[in-house]
């Protein structure tokens, strides 16, 4: 079951009042992927100026959700003292992380997890490469991003949940990205960079939170170039080439 001194919270502090991101890792409920899949991406909001924790949980699908619960509970309650808003806060996660962040992103599952009815809803759900596919009215709009090449979680699994969250009115954001593997992260240097600016402005417009500055989206350049696994190249090469999401074959 794991020993709960194992456990902890991980603060990349950003503006003073600013609202809050929890971010979990994958690695199948069985490790704690954070230097890849939680550490970069608090670390980003951090710069941007929110407040971010990269969580510590125990391996472990009940644990995982137990610590996650805990996570939210301690901060929202010490939300003052650590100088953060306790409004519009959102929950990230990449594989098994990311289905902590929708199973704690659901309202009902909040409530029973925290056993509290003051805690509000997360305002966003980030999710990266899931094959997580239970479909809720109580969960919380979602921005969700994968890979076509992922041999973990299939895009289409995520498109498909994604597309049925919206016919019950609940707003979603999907991106696929051509060529990708599982566990691409930030995506530097790939088709995808710049995907987690994307994922802020999907956070912001469904908290109506102000008062950060301005997030700009670190667009790909113009005829960027990509092979077909998403790695930046930067000329043409012999073979297929993505140029600005279209195959060009040179032989």
């Amino acid at each position: 079951m794991g020993d709960k001194r194992d456990t902890g919270l991980f603060f990349f502090k950003g503006n003073s009042g600013a609202p809050f991101a929890i971010c979990n890792a994958g690695g199948g409920f069985v490790f704690v992927g954070a230097m890849h899949d939680s550490f970069p991406h608090a670390l980003e909001l951090s710069k941007k100026g929110y407040n971010a924790f990269a969580l510590i949980y125990r391996p472990g699908w009940t644990t995982a959700y137990e610590d996650l619960a805990r996570a939210i509970t301690f901060i929202y309650d010490h939300a003052d003292e650590l100088g953060l808003s306790r409004d519009g806060y959102s929950l990230w996660g990449g594989s098994a992380g990311a289905r902590m962040a929708a199973t704690l992103g659901n309202s009902a599952n909040l409530r029973q997890l925290t056993g509290r009815t003051d805690i509000p809803q997360g305002s966003a759900v980030i999710m990266q490469y899931t094959g997580y596919d239970t479909v809720s009215p109580y969960d919380g709009p979602t921005y969700a991003c994968c890979g076509t090449n992922d041999g973990i979680a299939s895009w289409r699994t995520m498109q498909s949940r994604l597309e049925q969250l919206a016919a019950l009115g609940i707003p979603t954001e999907f991106h696929a990205y051509n060529g990708l593997p599982h566990g691409f992260g930030l995506g530097t240097g790939t088709v995808a960079e710049g995907w987690i600016d994307d994922a802020i402005r999907f956070w912001t417009s469904q908290s109506g939170v102000t008062g950060i500055r301005q997030v700009r989206a670190s667009k790909a350049k113009e005829n960027a170039i990509y092979s077909p696994g998403g790695t930046r190249r930067s000329a043409l090469q012999k073979g297929i080439n993505i140029v600005n999401g279209k195959k060009h074959i040179i032989r």
